[in-house]
């Protein structure tokens, strides 16, 4: 982990009225609870002057030291997270009006660019990429108030889901490890955010999502996530895979924080609790394959609650949408992958598509750049490659289009809020570096993958810990094509009705 050093100021410490220094993190961790903080709270405690940003912001920078073993951040920025926590107290003091994200820290996945920071997208590569403008998404972050405290973890150059990165770590062992249990993977790649939420480092985190990343390692951690409908927010400044599925995501503790930095980023005013009575939810009998014991009771019991509470639960059939998927995800995935990360490199790194793929550091990733990217192919028959084009020109004429029309008609003639599912059919497995095998990522993404590419929103929900395993399970909603914050709505109503699983036994 690159750290920022600290340089304390008598200011800060006048400022704070407690600990204001990172060496002094447990005074800051005294005065401000981390363990039951939302972002949505800490911004209403800043604003009444309850505490201060530069003891939040130490708190939070002491707990990031202090676990070190889940590998979550790349870069913790202590000097620069500080300096702009005693700015905005020195403004709350002179009485400016308070912002919707005033002081509160806020982590960024390292595949998003931050002025002033590295940029490595989890490889080493680009390491040392600094760029000097932020991306859109933080631009609008810092325009609200928020404190960027640091760059987190990630699965190399997001092309994975468990978050076992070989090149960055700051414990002993690598890969982001799973904050309910380090012995099992965090899940990706939008990795160390759910880590980190999950430890109460930070209340909330922006990550990006192709196929599941927001939505995977809020499960396998217990936090909450919106994949927005693609285009909702801007991908400028984000290391690619595919323009057709990329889009940056929030992640947080809450459902209310996860619609306060949807709102901060995309506009639009509060989003309230909806009435739960009436909602319908459909249920695909193929999002309820292959899931373990604690998945499947975990589900079933989410759904008879929502019943329960009056949401109506409707079987329906979406026919040929696994088939309909293949078609689409990896031909556009893999194939758009190689030019959008040219366009990049060009942009930013300034250095070839080669010399990224020469330092791939994770065997999963090399091989794909390697064996699929660089070359343009796919995987055939029989271990086999073929030609990407073909492929990927049908799934952009005609399959990816088929698939959107056939969740329009889903939603449409089963007079559907959303389609519910369990997020992830599995809890987490053990980490090491077999976890980014083949069929794991086929596993992990069975769920998420047909709504991104669809394009169509989704909400990831902790419904339980698992009766065996004791880890977080998760459940999705994904609605139709911009209905975010309808969706937002729900997932609050949901919230307040499943409550909040219990936090990871160490904090």
């Amino acid at each position: 982990m690159r750290l920022v050093p600290n340089r304390c100021s008598a200011l800060s410490i006048l400022l704070a009225g407690v600990a204001a220094c990172a060496v002094n993190g447990a005074r800051a961790q005294s005065a401000v609870d981390l363990d039951h903080l939302t972002a949505t709270q800490a911004a209403a405690d800043l604003c009444a002057g309850k505490y201060t940003s530069v003891a939040l912001v130490s708190a939070t920078i002491a707990r990031a030291k202090a676990r070190a073993e889940l590998n979550a951040f790349i870069t913790l920025d202590e000097a620069g997270a500080l300096k702009a926590a005693r700015a905005y107290d020195a403004a709350r003091t002179r009485h400016a009006s308070c912002k919707p994200l005033g002081g509160v820290p806020i982590a960024i996945k390292d595949n998003i660019e931050v002025a002033g920071l590295p940029a490595s997208a989890g490889t080493p590569a680009l390491k040392n990429y600094v760029p000097g403008d932020d991306a859109p998404v933080v631009a609008k972050l810092r325009a609200a108030g928020a404190i960027i405290v640091g760059k987190t973890n990630m699965h190399e150059l997001a092309f994975g889901v468990t978050g076992y990165n070989l090149t960055f770590k700051t414990g002993a062992e690598f890969g982001v490890r799973n904050a309910y249990d380090v012995t099992k993977i965090a899940g990706g790649s939008s990795s160390g955010n759910g880590a980190a939420i999950a430890a109460r480092i930070i209340p909330a985190a922006v990550g990006t999502d192709t196929g599941g990343s927001v939505r995977i390692p809020c499960a396998f951690n217990g936090c909450m996530s919106l994949r927005p409908t693609v285009g909702r927010y801007s991908a400028a400044g984000v290391a690619p895979i595919s323009h057709t599925r990329d889009t940056p995501g929030p992640m947080a503790g809450s459902m209310t924080d996860v619609a306060l930095l949807d709102r901060v980023i995309a506009g639009g005013g509060p989003i309230e609790a909806a009435g739960l009575k009436g909602i319908r939810l459909g249920l695909v009998a193929a999002t309820t394959a292959n899931l373990d014991d604690d998945t499947k009771a975990a589900f079933s019991a989410a759904l008879d609650k929502l019943k329960a509470a009056g949401v109506v639960v409707v079987d329906v059939d979406m026919p040929k949408l696994m088939e309909l998927n293949g078609q689409v995800g990896f031909p556009v995935a893999l194939y758009e992958a190689y030019d959008d990360m040219v366009a990049y490199l060009k942009r930013g790194p300034k250095i070839s598509i080669e010399e990224l793929a020469k330092g791939i550091a994770s065997p999963d990733v090399k091989g794909t750049y390697d064996g699929l990217v660089i070359p343009r192919k796919l995987p055939g028959p029989d271990n086999t490659v073929v030609d990407a084009k073909p492929a990927y020109d049908a799934a952009i004429k005609t399959a990816r289009p088929a698939m959107q029309q056939l969740y329009r008609e889903t939603f449409a003639n089963n007079h559907l809020d959303a389609i519910v599912f369990p997020t992830v059919p599995r809890v987490a497995v053990a980490a090491n570096i077999e976890a980014s095998g083949v069929a794991n990522f086929v596993l992990f993404i069975q769920n998420t993958d047909p709504g991104s590419n669809a394009g169509v929103p989704g909400i990831q929900i902790p419904i339980a810990l698992g009766a065996t395993s004791k880890l977080p399970v998760g459940m999705e909603l994904d609605g139709p094509s911009g209905s975010d914050r309808r969706l937002l709505a729900i997932g609050i109503a949901l919230e307040k009705l499943l409550g909040r699983i219990p936090p990871p036994a160490k904090l």
